[in-house]
């Protein structure tokens, strides 16, 4: 099982540094405050009821340097304004500002800074200079704020809980391999933070005989479902065998193809990191003749597979470019291609191309930039999305592999930057 084994050292590798990443600016760590948020049951859970007290909309604006925030209270039987504010960064103070509004026509200011990646203080004062109040904010996790409101004397006021509630209705998935340490740590917990940051959909990676992240099919995909998620993908990998015995590992992909079934998924996807061995079309068919077996077992059970590119693919053998074989000599009707853009791109060539050329061949895609999505200006993402001569593919896949913040951070990014720039 070299071809595992080197795989998760890869990805294992490439998050070896994660650990000193730290949302450092204090407009970065504002930033954490943006979404759509719902006031928990009380201050000491995060459950939320069917009509929460308190509904919270942050807008980022100004290239995430302030935000709009809409604040809604329910009172019989629908939500009314409370409380409108704009919070910023203020560049020569090194603070963050706040000018709001309440219900009652009063506008106040407010002016703090956060002492840590989670803690912020602000101090609110009236338009005559008078103390309005002190909020604070304790950050538990991306997705859960504690406020607490305290008087000039420093008594406690309220306290509400928030939680963060994302809309889902742009379907948007996330690749764990993304937070693979987290989900390693904590799986219930890392899937809890992804459902709540607006993610509708998971996909796996690396199937461990029989199970997910410790979990059995069934227990994982009651978790996943739990967090307003859907286990609908898993990249899995095996060997190609040596020989013409191709048994044994079919036996193993049966197997994992009745797992993945009693998960609930409707894709499986592989790849392969064997091909700069590869030296002739003879090889190349062996590979494809392999897929096609896999991808008829998955079609007979009910699921769908797909074979998942690097940049390797897009090298050439006996005049022929590896990816173009495998897309001409796999059976459309057992085997998709789900395309890595990031690799793509390293590949040198233009996904473009090849959504136009082979339409109906590509079931997903990895939304993949060089930092996180967007943010390093090499892939015109819009252009992709938005193309007028081809569709794009039915799943769209968020993964982040190289990060300028902590992964988690990193990937509500990515979930924004599709949510808010690219899908509006």
């Amino acid at each position: 099982m070299r071809a595992i084994t080197s795989i998760v050292l890869i990805f294992l590798l490439s998050q070896a540094s994660v650990a000193q990443h730290a949302i450092e600016s204090q407009a970065e760590r504002l930033h954490q405050y943006a979404g759509h948020w719902l006031s928990s049951l009380d201050a000491d859970t995060d459950k939320v009821g069917t009509f929460p007290a308190i509904k919270m909309n942050n807008i980022s604006v100004m290239d995430n340097q302030s935000m709009q925030v809409e604040v809604l209270q329910y009172e019989n039987g629908e939500y009314k304004p409370l409380l409108t504010e704009l919070i910023g960064y203020d560049a020569n103070t090194d603070q963050i500002i706040a000018l709001g509004q309440n219900r009652e026509g009063v506008i106040f200011k407010g002016e703090g800074r956060f002492s840590s990646e989670s803690t912020w203080t602000m101090k609110d004062v009236d338009m005559l200079g008078n103390f309005y109040m002190a909020v604070k904010f304790d950050f538990k996790s991306l997705t859960n704020i504690l406020l607490e409101g305290f008087d000039e004397s420093g008594k406690r006021l309220w306290q509400t809980r928030y939680i963060k509630s994302n809309p889902k209705d742009k379907h948007i998935g996330i690749q764990l391999v993304s937070v693979h340490q987290a989900m390693q740590k904590d799986p219930t917990g890392t899937l809890r933070e992804l459902g709540r940051m607006g993610y509708s959909y998971v996909e796996t990676f690396v199937y461990d005989d029989g199970t997910f992240y410790g979990m059995s099919p069934a227990e994982f995909r009651k978790t996943v479902e739990s967090n307003g998620m859907k286990f609908l993908g898993s990249m899995t990998f095996h060997d190609l065998p040596a020989g013409d015995n191709w048994d044994s590992a079919l036996q193993w992909w049966s197997k994992t193809i009745d797992d993945h079934v009693e998960a609930g998924v409707e894709y499986l996807t592989t790849s392969n990191n064997q091909l700069k061995s590869v030296k002739s079309r003879a090889e190349l068919k062996r590979y494809s003749d392999y897929y096609n077996a896999i991808g008829k077992l998955c079609r007979e059970k009910g699921i769908r597979f797909a074979f998942h590119n690097h940049a390797d693919e897009f090298e050439s053998i006996d005049g022929v470019r590896i990816y173009d074989y495998f897309l001409q000599n796999t059976n459309p009707d057992y085997v998709d291609f789900q395309a890595d853009i990031y690799w793509m791109h390293v590949g040198g060539v233009k996904p473009a191309d090849y959504f136009k050329k082979y339409p109906n061949r590509f079931l997903s895609w990895h939304i993949k930039d060089y930092k996180e999505l967007g943010a390093s200006g090499k892939i015109d993402w819009p252009a992709l999305f938005d193309h007028p001569e081809f569709a794009t593919p039915e799943y769209m896949v968020a993964e982040v592999e190289d990060y300028s913040y902590p992964p988690m951070y990193s990937v509500q990014l990515a979930w924004e930057y599709l949510y808010y720039e690219i899908l509006n």
